[in-house]
């Protein structure tokens, strides 16, 4: 589970390094997580606390995606919380993440 983890990681993290504006709010959101919902989400137990760092991470990408492109700082205000949303997500998956035997999604 942690390869399927790592590689979830290493795409979002790319996303939001390589953001450039101006993109849809929702459609950053959605690019952000999608590996990791394709690859990870599916394979481990529902836990709350996952959930909770994986919506986290959705918010983050949508203030990104929101930030006034003029003002540098704020853009990179912005993509540091969501790498750090994306790093949380990783700890909790990595940390309370129960592999389902199955996928469940």
């Amino acid at each position: 589970m942690s390869a399927r983890v790592q590689e979830a990681v290493v795409h979002a993290r790319r996303r939001a390094e390589t953001y450039k504006p101006p993109v849809d709010k929702d459609a950053l959101a959605w690019r952000v997580i999608e590996v990791f919902d394709d690859r990870v989400r599916g394979y481990v137990e529902r836990d709350r606390r996952i959930e909770d760092e994986r919506d986290r991470v959705l918010i983050a990408a949508v203030k990104l995606a929101e930030a006034d492109a003029d003002e540098e700082a704020v853009v990179e205000a912005a993509r540091k919380h969501l790498v750090d949303a994306i790093d949380y997500l990783e700890q909790a998956v990595l940390r309370f993440g129960v592999p389902s035997g199955r996928r469940t999604r």
